[in-house]
C-alpha cells in the first residue's frame, strides 16, 4: 500500500522527535516524562504510527526544550 502525504508527515515528524531526543542523550522514557506522555506514546509517535494532536506536539517541544517549529524544521 503506497504511503499517503499524512503517512509521510507523520513519518517525517517522528524521525525529528527521535533526531531531537537522542541529540539530548534522552532516553523515550525521559522524554515521556519531560512531556508528560507515556513512553510508549512517544514510541509510536518515532514510528510515525500516530497521528499527533496540537497539544502533545506542545508537549513534546516543552519536552525537548525546543521550539515547536523546530519539531518540523531541520
Amino acid at each position: 500500500m503506497a504511503k499517503t502525504a499524512i503517512d509521510q508527515c507523520e513519518m517525517h515528524f517522528g524521525q525529528r522527535v527521535k533526531e531531537l531526543r537522542k541529540i539530548r542523550k534522552m532516553s523515550q522514557e525521559e522524554l515521556g516524562f519531560q512531556s508528560d506522555l507515556h513512553r510508549n506514546y512517544i514510541s509510536d509517535i518515532e514510528c510515525g504510527r500516530r497521528n499527533v494532536s496540537l497539544r502533545a506536539i506542545y508537549k513534546i517541544a516543552r519536552g525537548l526544550n525546543v521550539s515547536v517549529n523546530a519539531l518540523f524544521v531541520e
